[in-house]
């Protein structure tokens, strides 16, 4: 009994160190939640589960580049949605939205959709104040899926205004519009995200380095196979 109850102390013990760090950092919190497939054709059922996790990780990275910003780690919302059970649901309400903000001190809630269609590929975002369940911003666009990294960014830059931050300073952002990493590369990102949140490590592992192989500055891969690796 004495032994589960240490072990159930030392098991909030990280949420507790991060409460207080959140405290002191006065940044907007902004999360990001995995993307929905609203109805994709064209690619097998597993690559567009892995492009929930994926183009939300991305999306993360590219919010992130903002200081002015606190982005929540794609994991840590991970983990909040398996002991939500929002993956059984398959939809996210109100309730959930202001409990996720709570537990993370995240302002601001990313949530969207995508659709493939045999190449021509969406994404529509909803910016949500995690407080109020106000929409504070829509937005939508579309490209191939050939540019599938184009339209995150695009997206992401466009979320940043929509929520007062400072723009980002020049070298920097030219930096990050020169960028460009291959939809393949991103594909297999992704499937990496999916087999990690699986606990199968090994498949984790092989698809960073397809990524890397592929396109070997791509940062997230670098990250994520040190990640799965020790």
């Amino acid at each position: 009994m004495r032994a589960r109850a240490v072990a159930a102390v030392l098991s909030l013990f990280p949420i507790l160190v991060g409460a207080q760090q959140r405290s002191q950092d006065t940044r907007p919190g902004i999360a990001v939640l995995p993307f929905s497939n609203g109805g994709s054709y064209g690619q097998a059922k597993e690559d567009y589960d892995a492009l929930q996790r994926g183009i939300a990780g991305m999306m993360i990275s590219e919010l992130a580049r903002n200081p002015a910003a606190r982005i929540v780690e794609r994991e840590q919302i991970q983990q909040l949605i398996g002991e939500q059970n929002l993956g059984a649901q398959g939809r996210v309400d109100s309730a959930t939205v202001a409990r996720i903000g709570k537990i993370t001190g995240a302002r601001y809630m990313v949530m969207g959709t995508f659709v493939d269609f045999y190449g021509d590929f969406r994404i529509d975002v909803r910016l949500v104040n995690s407080e109020t369940s106000e929409i504070v911003k829509t937005e939508s666009d579309k490209v191939q899926r050939d540019h599938l990294f184009d339209l995150i960014r695009t997206i992401s830059e466009r979320l940043m205004k929509d929520v007062n931050l400072p723009q980002l300073e020049r070298r920097a952002s030219d930096q990050r519009m020169d960028r460009r990493i291959p939809t393949e590369a991103l594909t297999y990102y992704s499937r990496a995200l999916l087999y990690q949140d699986r606990g199968q490590k090994d498949k984790a592992v092989e698809m960073y380095t397809h990524a890397l192989q592929i396109f070997p500055e791509y940062a997230e891969a670098q990250e994520g196979l040190q990640r799965a690796k020790s």
